[in-house]
């Protein structure tokens, strides 16, 4: 399938990894985030799915933005895009890694505005948006906050049982999910404990 937009041609949506064709994870859904890694040219998203703290991989992928558009161009290319994923998949909520310190001033900016493109879509689509440092993404997933992309991936593949290789931007993009639904979890279980 192909997007038109305004009678221009854009290239195919992402190739998206689904869970498998003939389950339906719908049935016992409790909680279902998108977690984004956003990037001016590559952004990784990832939805996952949580059922009394068991954790279900429904979906990832990356968006490969084109070249050849206009940086302008380019975050309206993302934000289209995650509105169509979050119409397939209809999650709850959305988690985004937040602004790191980069030493090139000029990358921080392109990519502080593809996250914005990619926050205004969630948001558009009626998610609670929610966004997590690196530090709080490796801590919830792996247990240490400095560990190692390789370590994070890893333990993306033994949680969410994905056989093979995993796109680092797709791998990303799970572990913020993965962070979100942790930490929505451990909140709950407090205002449960605080109200009894």
């Amino acid at each position: 399938m192909r997007w038109d937009d305004h009678q221009t041609r854009q290239p195919k949506r992402p190739k998206i990894r689904h869970a498998g064709p003939f389950v339906n994870h719908r049935a016992q859904v409790t909680s279902s985030t998108i977690g984004i890694d956003p990037g001016s040219r590559y952004t990784g998203f990832g939805v996952v799915a949580s059922t009394n703290g068991r954790f279900r991989h429904l979906g990832s992928g990356v968006i490969r933005v084109p070249t050849t558009l206009s940086f302008p161009e380019r975050l309206g290319f993302i934000h289209r895009q995650i509105i169509a994923i979050i119409a397939e998949f209809r999650p709850e909520s959305m988690a985004v890694e937040d602004v790191f310190i980069a030493a090139n001033v000029k990358s921080a900016m392109k990519l502080g505005q593809a996250r914005g493109a990619a926050i205004v879509a969630g948001v558009n689509a009626g998610l609670d948006v929610h966004e997590y440092s690196a530090l709080q993404i490796k801590q919830a997933v792996v247990g240490y906050g400095r560990a190692a992309k390789e370590q994070v991936t890893k333990m993306i593949q033994t949680l969410l049982l994905l056989p093979g290789p995993i796109n680092p931007n797709a791998a990303d993009a799970l572990a913020v999910a993965l962070c979100h639904l942790n930490t929505h979890a451990f909140r709950m279980r407090c205002q449960r404990s605080a109200e009894s």
